[in-house]
């Protein structure tokens, strides 16, 4: 199974977890933590595939974006901030 559709898979549940009302489907922490997920799947295609730059250039971007959004829950609602950063092991120190 490739990264696509092991991120297809679990897209669902993690929706369920981290969203904020029943229909919550696309605020800043299911966001980040779907591109986690992602990120993570990419993670594990490129260790078994080190020359596929395509998917590098696209887990730099997903990194990036994320980043972005963690930057901007940071400022704008922190106690959010702290509790995803917790939940999916992500280290903070240079979200600024």
């Amino acid at each position: 199974m490739g990264p696509a559709q092991e991120f297809k898979a679990n897209k669902s549940t993690i929706i369920e977890s981290y969203q904020k009302h029943a229909t919550d489907c696309g605020s800043t922490a299911v966001q980040v933590a779907l591109l986690t997920n992602h990120i993570l799947a990419l993670s594990e295609h490129l260790k078994a595939n080190k020359k596929d730059n395509h998917l590098r250039h696209s887990l730099l971007k997903k990194v990036g974006r994320r980043r972005r959004l963690l930057k901007y829950l940071k400022h704008n609602d922190f106690d959010v901030f702290t509790d995803i950063a917790k939940r999916l092991d992500i280290k903070t120190h240079s979200i600024h």
